[in-house]
């Protein structure tokens, strides 16, 4: 199922139900899993870990060298896990030596047109990258994270589950979990309900998680005062403990 057109290394381990449209290039050190499907035009470099049933459409860029002026051709990796869907032009870029030396995605993505996922980046499952989307080194994205079109995240943020945000959003800090954000500079815009209801969340944990961005990003304490707030809750467990722990947890500040 390999298009005689197509260049594939010797070298490459690949499975054999995939399909490899005509003038892409694999290289050796590469591994394509079960299902796969690669579209025309697009370039696959060593030390590349594609899963099963993935599509990737033409002209992507995966397990490019990372765009890293420290970088000396290391030998480092791009995983890309089962059932995603990648876009026309994505760049996807492998680690760095001083980043853990690996990219990762999960399953269960769907990465639209022209987005850009720079080194180091740990993206989780189930998360949407709508075109333009970009990450800058060393990001974290939660699982079911929605990234809306033209949002921009700078190195070393962490994209929190659960949370969408709005066309051309720019992050410059932390983006909580289960949180609505949108703007430049980004602002929070209160708990993404519908998605949380879409995902089975109950209407008692939301109703918690909305008293938790009251007091964490409405009310007029400090950050320390509203953890300590919300620490003393009864009902500070499951989600909402984990809404307040990535507060506490941020290197970088989070939005509130």
């Amino acid at each position: 199922m390999i298009d005689a057109r197509a260049l594939v290394d010797p070298a490459a381990n690949i499975a054999d139900d995939v399909r490899i449209d005509a003038f892409s290039i694999i290289e050796a050190d590469v591994v394509i899993g079960a299902g796969t499907w690669i579209g025309p035009h697009v370039v696959v470099r060593s030390g590349t870990r594609i899963g099963e049933q993935n599509k990737i459409y033409q002209f992507c860029s995966i397990g490019e060298s990372p765009q890293y002026a420290g970088y000396k051709g290391e030998p480092t990796t791009l995983t890309i896990g089962d059932r995603n869907t990648i876009r026309e032009y994505c760049t996807l870029n492998r680690g760095t030596p001083g980043g853990g030396g690996i990219t990762s995605i999960g399953n269960d993505n769907f990465i639209m047109a022209y987005v850009h996922v720079a080194h180091d980046c740990l993206i989780s499952n189930n998360t949407i990258f709508a075109n333009g989307a970009s990450l800058a080194g060393h990001i974290t994205v939660g699982d079911y994270a929605i990234l809306g079109g033209f949002t921009l995240v700078h190195q070393f943020c962490r994209i929190g589950a659960h949370c969408i945000t709005g066309v051309g959003t720019v992050c410059l800090k932390d983006i909580p979990p289960y949180v609505m954000v949108a703007g430049n500079p980004v602002n929070p815009h209160g708990i993404n309900t519908k998605g949380l209801r879409r995902r089975d969340f109950t209407d008692e944990t939301i109703s918690t998680l909305k008293h938790c961005y009251r007091v964490m990003c409405r009310s007029s304490l400090d950050l320390v005062s509203a953890i300590q707030a919300l620490q003393s809750a009864a009902n500070m467990d499951g989600d909402a403990k984990h809404f307040v722990d990535f507060f506490k947890d941020s290197q970088r500040g989070v939005v509130r």
